[in-house]
């Protein structure tokens, strides 16, 4: 039987005393900071999805990896006796392998890096990306993503919904409405990419690397490099697809504090992006056909190669605004590509969060002048907890 293990950097990753008939078809990574209080009601959702029902029918598995990752607290040992019970009582249990695998250095990047190329399986024909405080909306949200990609050749990268919360209160405050709103405008750009739940076929996973020391949000720097066949073609938006009926839940940032702390997080993530983005362009097209490899060459040669083209990019702007292009109007423009009467509905709120943007580029600019590129705030969560305590 298949055995859940606990991996840190100082041991080798043990293999199944008997390992489980039929090929890993899904990876399925889980990152993972200081969650101990959140990752037992992500387990829970994550093994109720019927994906692990597909799977047993056809003879094939998932693995489950659960990827702490500079964590003071019990995240890996909570995590480690949550996957023990809950597969111990599945109905599928022999689609399912599960473990975690405890890195010492912090970051997202690096966890992504180690899951990618290291930990997940080399015969999954998916990797799948996920954060520790979400819950999945629907128990056919994981089946629906894996089919998406299955049925179309065309596509890369499968997402769902991100549905915040407190879209779920019977009664919403101002700030729940003007966060619902700019929500809804976000989803005016086709399929949103969002980091806390995705997935890639496999072959595409291990041509990505992220720079173990830029705040680039994977989402964003993927996007642009998946859409564009790995810079050498125009941008085809059809390599992102939104799979139908699949959705995740997550907690709003709803207050002014939050809000402009993940705005300025946000920020520095999408500049980070265009400077990297505009770098990698200039390289010779097999060093971007390649990009996994040209990414970690570069960062042997020079660590500390994404800060020195950020900082030679913000010496040269001279305000604010010059950030990354658009970055003024991107708002105003979701809110009239909603059409019809909804953007006249919404223009307050686009014009209020434009507000925002600025307060928190303005802060971002400061941060980035000073030589930083790291901003990750960890806020209180507690509302989607209690809400999945009592369903």
């Amino acid at each position: 039987m298949p055995v859940l293990e606990m991996v840190t950097p100082e041991t080798d990753i043990a293999t199944d005393e008997a390992p489980a008939p039929g090929p890993i078809c899904v990876a399925i990574g889980i990152m993972a900071w200081n969650e101990e209080n959140s990752i037992p009601s992500a387990l829970n959702s994550l093994f109720a999805q019927s994906l692990f029902g597909l799977l047993a029918a056809r003879g094939e598995r998932a693995e489950i990896i659960v990827l702490p990752n500079g964590c003071t607290d019990r995240t890996a040992t909570v995590a480690a006796q949550t996957m023990t019970r809950l597969r111990a009582d599945h109905p599928h249990a022999e689609a399912i392998t599960a473990r975690v695998c405890e890195l010492e250095q912090p970051g997202r990047n690096n966890a992504w890096n180690r899951f990618v190329h290291e930990f997940s399986a080399r015969e999954a024909r998916f990797v799948f990306l996920m954060d520790a405080d979400i819950l999945f909306h629907g128990e056919h949200t994981l089946r629906n993503m894996v089919c998406a990609l299955e049925r179309d050749p065309e596509a890369m990268v499968v997402t769902d919904r991100p549905r915040k919360e407190i879209e779920f209160k019977a009664r919403k405050t101002l700030r729940d409405r003007l966060s619902l709103a700019t929500s809804a405008m976000n989803r005016t750009g086709g399929a949103c990419f969002s980091g806390q739940c995705y997935g890639l076929r496999a072959p595409i996973a291990r041509n990505l690397y992220l720079p173990r020391d830029a705040g680039a949000p994977d989402d964003g720097f993927f996007k642009q490099v998946v859409c564009t066949d790995f810079l050498t073609r125009p941008v085809n938006p059809r390599r992102v697809v939104l799979a139908p009926d699949a959705a995740h839940i997550f907690e709003a940032y709803t207050s002014p504090a939050e809000v402009l702390r993940n705005q300025r997080r946000q920020m520095i993530g999408q500049t980070i992006v265009h400077v990297m983005i505009e770098y990698l362009k200039t390289r010779p097209r097999a060093e971007r056909v390649n990009l996994a490899a040209t990414l970690r060459r570069l960062d042997a040669r020079d660590p500390d190669w994404v800060k020195k083209l950020l900082a030679r990019h913000v010496a040269h702007a001279r305000f604010f605004w010059e950030l990354f292009p658009g970055l003024l109007t991107f708002r105003l423009r979701r809110c009239w590509a909603m059409g019809g009467w909804r953007w006249v509905a919404y223009l307050p709120a686009a014009v209020l969060a434009t507000g925002v943007t600025m307060i928190a580029c303005w802060s971002a600019f400061r941060f980035l002048k000073r030589g930083h590129t790291h901003f990750w705030p960890k806020a209180a969560r507690g509302a989607l907890l209690r809400q999945s305590a009592s369903t």
